[in-house]
């Protein structure tokens, strides 16, 4: 990954963590710097991005304070709704969405869609707007 990549990755992740900027303001920002696709982990507290030569970037994110053992993809589905509707912020939705059980999520840019998942491996698929599954 070059210098310019992985200064927008840090930069969209500060933003998301300050509440500075919208989900599709980080997936415009990340295409058009050619990141592929990304990695939440919502209990290590970072982020991993990866490029399409296979270079990738950690980076430090929001880290949630508790995990529920359970997966429940109708709360995720939920708190993706209130962020969607800006209800509520970045910080709140991963406490919500930790609250359903989710251990983190996988964003896919070349894909078009998020992928959040459990302890179990239970998921939740979150398709961008216009895309088809």
């Amino acid at each position: 990954m070059d210098t310019n990549a992985k200064n927008i990755v840090r930069e969209m992740t500060r933003a998301s963590n300050e509440e500075r900027i919208t989900f599709p303001e980080v997936v415009k920002a990340l295409m058009a710097a050619g990141v592929e696709r990304y990695h939440a982990d919502l209990i290590a507290g970072h982020k991993t991005y990866h490029m399409p030569d296979d270079s990738f970037e950690i980076v430090p994110s929001h880290k949630t304070s508790a995990t529920a053992q359970t997966f429940s993809a109708e709360s995720v589905q939920k708190a993706l709704h209130a962020i969607q509707g800006k209800e509520i912020g970045y910080r709140e939705f991963c406490e919500r969405i930790a609250a359903a059980g989710c251990v983190g999520y996988f964003v896919s840019l070349a894909g078009r869609r998020a992928v959040y998942y459990g302890r179990a491996l239970d998921t939740y698929v979150e398709w961008f707007p216009g895309a088809k599954p």
